[in-house]
């Protein structure tokens, strides 16, 4: 999966938000930063890990950690999905992937007896340095916040 490891620089991240506003890795130096990579908006697993960083956002806010989703979703869907769920952080629709290859989350994945190519749910902890602190492979999705206090 990830060819990325602790410590290394975070690829420089660009992306388009559901605003259509630019988003860049340097937008967040002097402040922790989690990229979340997830497969689909409005998909059951994607939405209960949205909805549990939404929950826990105040908290995360508060040790000074910001939020960024990716998904291969365009603005329009991003925007429907936030407006559903009041989500506050942003989501960049990477509909080229380069920023999901960047991070090496695109790969073979196997549902229900079958292959192919997708979006790897995975986490990257970003240092105030823009270096990678940790890696969160298969993150929890009912406790994911959890997970990122524990290892930030």
């Amino acid at each position: 999966m990830t060819h990325l490891e602790k410590g290394d620089n975070a690829p420089q991240l660009e992306g388009k938000d559901q605003n259509g506003e630019t988003v860049k890795l340097d937008d967040f130096k002097g402040q922790k930063l989690v990229i979340y990579f997830y497969p689909k908006d409005m998909t059951p697993g994607c939405t209960t890990q949205a909805c549990n960083l939404r929950d826990n956002y105040e908290l995360l806010k508060k040790e000074n950690i910001a939020i960024v989703g990716v998904s291969a979703d365009d603005e329009k869907k991003h925007q429907k999905f936030i407006d559903k769920y009041d989500l506050p952080f942003p989501l960049l629709a990477d509909t080229d992937k380069a920023i999901i290859k960047a991070f090496g989350v695109w790969g073979l994945k196997k549902f229900m007896g079958k292959e192919y190519d997708g979006i790897h749910r995975t986490t990257f902890l970003i240092n105030e340095e823009g270096k990678v602190h940790d890696i969160i492979k298969k993150p929890k999705t009912k406790a994911h916040a959890e997970e990122i206090l524990e290892k930030f």
